[in-house]
């Protein structure tokens, strides 16, 4: 798995990167039945108003149908195929589970085609295994982690990241949040080994505006280019920062505010991301 690059043969290529995919099983279609239908919204809600700024476009994509709950406890799995996911950064690995049944599930670092995965309590300390934080050991990396027992992993998903159990006490665990964070997680919550696969895709460079495009992200458009009746900080004559705090179009400061809203949890909060 590495970064691949160009001959600059134009502008654009001069710093054009991708993946050498060398990861991905060659010849494999996605299973159909793990596949499902997604519509764009262009950031737009069920009233049609745009909520989300700067998306729309990009290339058609189908959803893979991703099992974050690992219910099949204690039952083998084949991994079959290791494949390409347009919804995610990390990679994506087909299982075929003893009983018949097919899924797919996050491919951590490691994972091979042929390797065998299992979710159980009896499970080896090894990429892909899954089971209860109570029964994992201090100083693991592991991904995939449920915040809420049975609602299926909600940490640590995306390419290259990866928690680390640093300490157990009483009915909780304390884990370092890829962000620096340390939050309490109860020991009954599942969660997996390893670290999430493709960890370069934050190395891979863009090159030019239309492979944002292609994945669906608009121009970003600056305030103090807008006019006045688009933002607050628009108009003037010449270039200017509106005389004012930054701010979103709808008056929310841009620095320095604390917008995190979710006092529910503050006291799962052991250290708070550096």
């Amino acid at each position: 798995m590495g970064i691949r690059s160009f001959k600059p043969t134009s502008p654009a290529r001069r710093f054009y990167t991708v993946s050498d995919f060398a990861d991905i099983t060659k010849g494999v279609a996605p299973l159909r039945a793990l596949i499902e239908h997604q519509t764009a919204t262009g950031g737009r809600n069920s009233n049609g108003r745009i909520t989300s700024r700067f998306r729309g476009g990009g290339h058609k994509q189908r959803y893979r149908v991703i099992d974050f709950k690992r219910k099949k406890i204690g039952v083998p799995a084949l991994v079959a195929a290791i494949e390409y996911d347009p919804n995610r950064t990390g990679r994506i690995a087909r299982l075929h589970y003893a009983d018949g049944e097919r899924a797919y599930i996050l491919a951590p670092d490691g994972l091979k085609v042929g390797d065998t995965v299992l979710s159980s309590r009896n499970a080896d300390i090894k990429p892909g295994n899954n089971m209860r934080i109570r029964h994992i050991p201090l100083g693991t990396l592991i991904h995939n982690i449920e915040l809420k027992k049975g609602r299926g992993g909600q940490i640590a998903r995306s390419a290259g990241t990866a928690a680390t159990l640093v300490a157990k006490d009483g009915d909780y665990a304390q884990v370092r949040l890829p962000s620096g964070e340390v939050r309490l997680i109860h020991l009954e919550c599942h969660a997996t080994i390893g670290q999430v696969s493709n960890a370069e895709h934050s190395h891979i460079s863009l090159g030019k505006a239309g492979r944002s495009r292609w994945l669906g992200r608009r121009p970003h458009q600056r305030g103090v280019t807008m006019n006045p009746v688009d933002h607050p900080m628009g108009g003037g004559e010449g270039r200017t920062s509106g005389g004012r705090h930054p701010c979103s179009p709808w008056g929310q400061l841009a620095k320095g505010l604390n917008t995190r809203n979710n006092k529910r949890t503050d006291g799962m909060i052991i250290k708070r991301r550096s």
